[in-house]
C-alpha cells in the first residue's frame, strides 16, 4: 500500500487534538510525511487559512490527503472545500470515515474535539488511513460527475 503525505492542521480549538493525532500519525505504517500547517501553541490564525492552506497542499501535489480539527469539524470542511478538486467532509463514525475516501475520494477529513472523543478520533484516524478509492468502482462515476460540475462551474 502507497504511503501517504497528510497535511495536518487544526485551529485553537483542535490543537490539543492535532498534536496527539501528529504522533500517531508520525508513527503510522501508511505515512511517510505529515506535513504540520498549523496551528502551534497559542496562535490565533482563524480556522479558514489552516484549512485552505492544507487543501492548496493537495491540491497542487505536495499532500495526499488532510486531516483538519476544530471545535466540530464543520468549519474546516466548508473552508477545505473552497479550494477547487477538494472534497473535504466532516465524519464521527467509522461508517463514514470509511465512506468518505471508499464511496466519495474525499481527500480531507474533518474532526471536532468538542464532538467526538480523543480515543475515537484516534481510532478513525487510523482506519481512514488503511482505506483507498477504487477508481474502477461505480462510485467513480459519480465522483466524476462532482468532477465535472466542478469544472463546468469553473470555467465559466
Amino acid at each position: 500500500m502507497e504511503r501517504l503525505r497528510i497535511a495536518l492542521g487544526s485551529d485553537r480549538a483542535g490543537h490539543d487534538y492535532k498534536t496527539l493525532l501528529a504522533e500517531d500519525l508520525q508513527a503510522s505504517d501508511a505515512v511517510i510525511k505529515v506535513i504540520d500547517v498549523g496551528v502551534h501553541g497559542q496562535d490565533k490564525i482563524p480556522y479558514p487559512k489552516i484549512a485552505v492552506t492544507a487543501a492548496q497542499l493537495i491540491a497542487s501535489g505536495c499532500a495526499d490527503r488532510a486531516l483538519l480539527i476544530c471545535h466540530t469539524g464543520l468549519g474546516m470542511a466548508i473552508a477545505a472545500n473552497k479550494v477547487p478538486g477538494i472534497r473535504a467532509v466532516t465524519a464521527h463514525d467509522p461508517y463514514s470515515v470509511r465512506c468518505s475516501i471508499v464511496s466519495n475520494n474525499a481527500q480531507v477529513l474533518t474532526f471536532g474535539q468538542g464532538v467526538v472523543g480523543l480515543s475515537v478520533a484516534r481510532r478513525l484516524a487510523a482506519k481512514w488511513l488503511t482505506y483507498r478509492f477504487d477508481p474502477n468502482s461505480s462510485a467513480a462515476v459519480k465522483v466524476e460527475a462532482i468532477h465535472a460540475f466542478e469544472t463546468s462551474r469553473n470555467s465559466s
